[in-house]
């Protein structure tokens, strides 16, 4: 048989176990994508789809001997004609037949739908091009194996695209690792066994050209080590998935969902607890929401916020504000997670909203939120623009909900632990976005009514109930005690600080929260609605106004997530009126009568002041105060000549700084701006380098200074405009830059200390480097014979040569 026949047999021979090893490869990657899709199967049929449609090319190119550009060729044409099948069945006639609308997903999900996938709140769904990942994956991920396992001269070469796909399923998926240790041990057993019978088989091929079968003894030899090696396989495979939990146990499982932003702004929407007066005072009486549904004792969520500014509570830090698009609204939450998990469900339920009077992009929401169903003509746009916030539970419509929206909430409702339960746990490990302007007022309250409590249950019930129980309840309406609205730092000051404490769940929510955060207790403040639970409700459907609107706080236990506390005083508890001062009665005005005249004062004979006396007098006051004037005056001269230097310094910079901004050309005007912001980073203490450019000194000031960072940059950017571009600068153009120069100097010396100040504010070395020693010579020079012949005028001979 000649060597080309034997090769036709080898790869005959090899095709079999060859596909079978590929595949099994490559679907312990496509499994990883399970925890995803939340396992619906449909992404395994994509998976196992483009497994099989890779391996099939690749061996047809193999066989043919096809080039590179037609194999390519020949493989865009089956990823478009097999994917509206397997990629977009949703959108294909028929669930199979392309149509225009799945060509179009299948296409642009090459480049579209990773970023989809990424930036979509799991589960994904198996819509809008979801499946276009795991099925392309799949399929070029075996088309390179198979063509490397066909084509190449060694077969190890086929495993890394099926190790790519591993990797990139583990790095697209969630934190829920599929199985991970298991799957990986699987990947390396297959590899290893599939390699190790390829090179076995490569070893001895004379048998097969020949002709000749083994012998028993090397048939018995092989069958050992067969043995051996699946032995081996075993043993290690078990090792790793026994091995695996615990070395992974209490490790941060990193993926590319942590990394990649979400592309919703919530910036452009306003915090809706500053909209909480409005909807007390304006809507009081207006229905708002119709819920059908709700379990007793169940509240409303609008929005969870964590990050205080001293104005506002918002939701700008880096847990409440990461909002994922969603492609399964069906199951919105199933695999998320939060940074606080919490107990087991008790409970389930189906609730039914309708929107009312309610206008805004916070999705009334109950519960932790399992899935979302919006109906009516407004469903479709309302499902395209929903955004989901695993950390909080919490869900955004940037399209608006607006009145008469409909729409169904799927939600779990945990069982909340009792403070015996929660004496036993600590404070969960949470990372919140520190708290700005905090007034002084809230941490020195925060120690008075937590006091020496150390359990933290007890810390935190001392401060619910030090506000719900000292405080007292006003809306600030008509009819009720003054309450001003609104939570920034004035506000909580003037509540904490009041021999009284006034006002409502924005104050009394935001004050808790402030004096937990200051404690180093993890909490936020959540906002939403519900009903009066001292009004029993008639039927299962329930009105929600403006009345029911509330404020409360959340802190976070480890094993139990975050736990409700309402800080906020009953509304019976009303202020106490002060205590009326009593009225003085004014008494009817009497003539008095006009006071006797009174008989000249007979002065004594010696009481007119002796003249020599007084002499005595005034020399014995200036014999007194004379010498201590002396001395202070002395003290003065002193000081004046230990001062006079720094005057001087202080004299010639302003000069230089005149000079610099009214002399030489407009073009010398501006680089003489740019020159003083070097002169005064010089003066702070900053090196700068010889023969830099302006751009590279402000890159390096933007590192020193980080707070003029971009004022800089951006004067040294104008300098060179001016200075090399056509033209002029005009007058307006010269102020308002040396106006921007101001704004530089005054951020660079505020990030300062007061010490470091002063000393650049005296320093010399801007007048050293900058070239000024001439003019600081001539300067003194004119201002030290300026002076000295203003005190050579003043002697006695002077003055007789101008009066001769």
């Amino acid at each position: 048989m000649s060597r080309a026949a034997a090769r036709e047999v080898r790869s005959f021979t090899h095709l079999w176990p060859d596909v079978a090893a590929l595949a099994a490869l490559l679907a312990a990657g496509i499994l990883g994508f399970y925890s995803t899709f939340a396992g619906d199967w449909r992404f395994v049929l994509a998976g196992c789809g483009g497994i099989a449609l890779g391996l099939g090319l690749a061996y047809f190119a193999a066989r043919h001997k096809l080039g590179v550009l037609l194999t390519m060729a020949t493989a865009v044409l089956v990823y478009v004609v097999f994917g509206s099948a397997l990629a977009a069945p949703d959108q294909a006639i028929a669930g199979v037949v392309p149509s225009l609308e799945s060509l179009r997903t299948v296409v642009a999900g090459v480049v579209l739908s990773w970023k989809q996938l990424l930036t979509s709140a799991a589960p994904v769904g198996t819509g809008n091009g979801m499946l276009v990942v795991p099925f392309l994956g799949a399929y070029v991920a075996a088309l390179l194996a198979g063509t490397m396992a066909w084509r190449l001269k060694s077969p190890a070469w086929a495993v890394l695209p099926a190790a790519g796909l591993l990797l990139l399923a583990t790095a697209m998926g969630t934190h829920e690792a599929s199985q991970a240790a298991l799957r990986g041990a699987v990947f390396v057993a297959l590899a290893v066994a599939w390699l190790a019978y390829r090179r076995r088989a490569s070893t001895a091929p004379a048998a097969v050209v020949t002709g000749q079968g083994p012998t028993a003894g090397h048939s018995a030899a092989r069958g050992r080590r067969a043995a051996l090696a699946a032995f081996v396989l075993a043993l290690a495979g078990g090792v790793a998935v026994a091995a695996s939990p615990a070395l992974t146990a209490g490790a941060t499982r990193q993926i590319l969902r942590d990394v990649v932003v979400p592309p919703l702004d919530l910036r452009d929407y306003a915090s809706p607890l500053a909209s909480f007066r409005d909807y007390v005072k304006n809507q009081k009486d207006s229905k708002l929401l119709a819920v059908t549904g709700l379990p007793a004792g169940a509240r409303i969520r609008l929005a969870t916020l964590d990050s205080y500014d001293g104005v506002v509570f918002d939701v700008y830090g880096s847990g409440s504000s990461n909002y994922s698009p969603i492609s399964n609204t069906a199951a919105i939450g199933a695999s998320g997670t939060s940074a606080a998990p919490a107990a087991e469900p008790a409970a389930t339920a189906d609730v039914a909203v309708t929107v009312d009077a309610y206008k805004g992009v916070w999705l009334p929401s109950t519960g932790s939120l399992r899935g979302v169903d919006f109906d009516g003509p407004r469903a479709s746009l309302l499902d395209g623009s929903l955004f989901f916030n695993a950390a909080t539970g919490t869900a955004i419509a940037t399209a608006r909900l607006q009145a008469g929206d409909t729409y169904s909430l799927s939600a779990a409702y945990p069982s909340l632990p009792t403070d015996a339960e929660l004496a036993q746990s600590d404070f969960a490990a949470v990372q919140l976005p520190p708290a700005e302007s905090v007034p002084q007022i809230v941490a020195a309250k925060a120690n008075e009514f937590v006091g020496d409590s150390s359990l933290p249950i007890e810390r935190v019930r001392k401060l619910e109930a030090a506000l719900s129980k000292q405080g007292a309840f006003s809306n600030g309406l008509d009819g009720e005690a003054r309450s001003v609205s609104g939570h920034g730092a004035a506000r909580i000051t003037s509540l904490l600080g009041a021999k009284q404490m006034v006002g409502d769940d924005e104050q009394y929510a935001v004050a808790m929260a402030l004096m937990a955060r200051e404690l180093g207790i993890p909490a936020r403040v959540v906002m939403g609605f519900y009903p009066d639970p001292k009004e029993p409700q008639e039927s299962g459907t329930v009105e929600l106004t403006g009345n029911d609107v509330h404020a409360w706080v959340e802190v976070a236990f480890a094993g139990a997530g975050w736990v409700p506390f309402n800080p906020t005083p009953s509304e019976d508890n009303v202020p106490i009126p002060p205590d009326p001062q009593p009225k003085s009665k004014p008494q009817p005005q009497v003539l008095q009568p006009p006071p006797p005249p009174q008989a000249p004062a007979e002065l004594p004979p010696d009481s007119a002041p002796d003249a020599q006396d007084a002499e005595q007098n005034q020399q014995g006051f200036w014999g007194v105060l004379g010498p201590i004037l002396m001395a202070i005056g002395i003290g003065l001269i002193s000081v004046a000549v230990l001062l006079l230097p720094l005057v001087l310094i202080a004299w010639l910079k302003l000069r230089r700084r005149k000079r610099r901004a009214t002399s030489g050309s407009p073009t010398d005007r501006i680089s003489g701006g740019w020159s003083e912001v070097m002169s005064a980073a010089t003066d702070l203490g900053t090196t700068i380098p010889a023969g830099a450019t302006r751009r590279e000194n402000a890159a390096n000031l933007a590192e020193a200074f980080p707070a003029s960072g971009t004022t800089t940059v951006l004067l040294a950017h104008r300098a060179d405009e001016a200075v090399f571009a056509p033209g002029n600068p005009s007058d307006d153009d010269i102020r308002a830059y040396w106006a921007d120069v101001e704004s530089s100097l005054n951020q660079m010396t505020g990030s300062v200390g007061f010490w470091r100040r002063q000393r650049a504010r005296f320093s010399l070395r801007s007048l050293a480097a900058g070239g000024d020693l001439p003019l600081v010579r001539r300067s003194a020079a004119s201002l030290t014979a300026s002076l000295w012949g203003r005190v050579a005028r003043m002697t006695p001979l002077a003055r007789f040569t101008r009066k001769n």
